[in-house]
């Protein structure tokens, strides 16, 4: 007798936290948003000239700008087509995800830049989500070990820029916090823990510097590169080395949340929160998509939707591991995400050039991509609702 009023109080237990789970998460018209999604890149995938070009932007003329894959944005096209997978199970994007995630293999060995992780982990990875697959799995570790040439024992950090070495020696910049994923993901696959420490010194070494006491984040930390020293902390992007660039906050939030869930190492779960609540803060006015910049004093300021993106997923990631802010945390993505879905931000099917989202800026002080769709805009939108549809 006592067992079976113990099976019927855990019973209730259950569906109470279940009723209560559902009420936390609200329901988006998710469905309306990959038919569009839908339409567009079947669209963009015939626009393609080949599958050694991938869709990054529109230029000045309304013209769709294809990259080659050394392009730090090559790896989201294919990602896109592995989360409309992901997303609607239906296995026509399969084909197209393969054929342009594959077409990367060569870069598994270029050890000239940072981005492995944008481009190896957004395809590689998210195809090896999508179908697990023993190849691309030796292609997230090769990225890894190419990917660790970059880094400095001195510094403690993986180099992000080999120019511009007239204004800094060792350039760390807050997007190379992103690809640190790939050596979690190659030490998961292999068990050597050498891709760990390298990440978690980078992440520990970021850490040390990136946070102002507002705790908005700097862009740029440079480095001795023989010392280690900190010399200075500046921008590339934003607006000034002062001010706090929207999407550069919006990685912070997002691959400290990432490492979080990957190493469950406190100071990275609270070094989110920090950049989590500065960013709710500078947008809780207005539509809730942040301008390019938070500190640009300009009337009109361009927006970010790439920025909204990108911290909408992390929000979604974060708000797994924080009781007391959960709700705060997803009410915000998902408002967000509701903005960007709405016909303000979010293409209708057969224009934007075929890309989902509008008006992201891709580099305002270089005069690139402003006001255009951006290929990772879209890879954050569609990764932030496969996290809310899988939390």
């Amino acid at each position: 007798m006592f067992k079976k009023y113990l099976y019927i109080f855990f019973a209730i237990l259950l569906s109470c936290n279940l009723v209560l789970a559902q009420r936390s998460k609200t329901k988006l018209p998710v469905k309306q948003w990959l038919s569009t999604a839908a339409e567009q890149y079947q669209s963009l995938i015939a626009q393609c000239p080949d599958s050694a070009s991938y869709p990054r932007s529109v230029d000045g003329n309304g013209k769709t700008i294809f990259v080659k894959s050394k392009d730090w944005t090559s790896g989201f096209f294919s990602g896109n087509l592995w989360h409309l997978y992901l997303l609607t199970g239906n296995k026509k994007w399969i084909a197209p995800a393969k054929k342009w995630t594959e077409s990367l293999d060569k870069e598994k060995y270029n050890g000239g830049t940072h981005d492995l992780g944008f481009m190896m982990y957004c395809s590689y990875g998210t195809g090896n989500l999508a179908q697990p697959s023993e190849a691309y799995k030796q292609v997230i570790i090769q990225s890894a070990k190419t990917l660790v040439t970059r880094y400095s024992d001195k510094v403690n950090a993986i180099k992000s820029w080999d120019f511009g070495k007239d204004k800094w020696q060792y350039p760390v910049i807050v997007d190379n916090l992103m690809n640190l994923e790939l050596l979690l993901e190659a030490t998961k696959l292999t068990g050597d823990s050498s891709f760990y420490h390298v990440a978690i010194n980078h992440a520990d070494t970021d850490l040390k510097y990136r946070f102002r006491p507002d705790n908005s984040t700097y862009h740029v930390l440079d480095f001795e590169t023989e010392t280690g020293k900190l010399r200075n902390r500046r921008t590339y992007q934003g607006y000034a080395d002062s001010s706090c660039w929207s999407r550069g906050q919006a990685w912070a939030i997002h691959a400290f949340a990432n490492m979080y869930e990957k190493t469950k190492l406190r100071r990275y779960l609270e070094a989110s929160v920090k950049a989590a609540d500065y960013f709710i803060a500078k947008t809780a006015e207005g539509d809730g998509i942040p301008a390019w910049d938070f500190n640009d004093p300009s009337v009109k300021v361009p927006k970010d939707a790439s920025a909204a993106a990108v911290a909408a997923s992390g929000l979604i990631m974060l708000s797994k591991y924080v009781p007391n802010k959960k709700t705060v945390y997803l009410k915000k993505a998902e408002a967000m995400l509701k903005t960007l879905g709405s016909p303000a931000y979010l293409a209708e099917a057969g224009t934007n050039n075929f890309f989902l989202l509008k008006h992201s800026t891709g580099n305002w002080p270089a005069k690139s991509e402003i006001d255009q769709p951006l290929i990772y805009a879209d890879y954050y939108f569609l990764e932030a609702l496969y996290r809310h549809k899988n939390l």
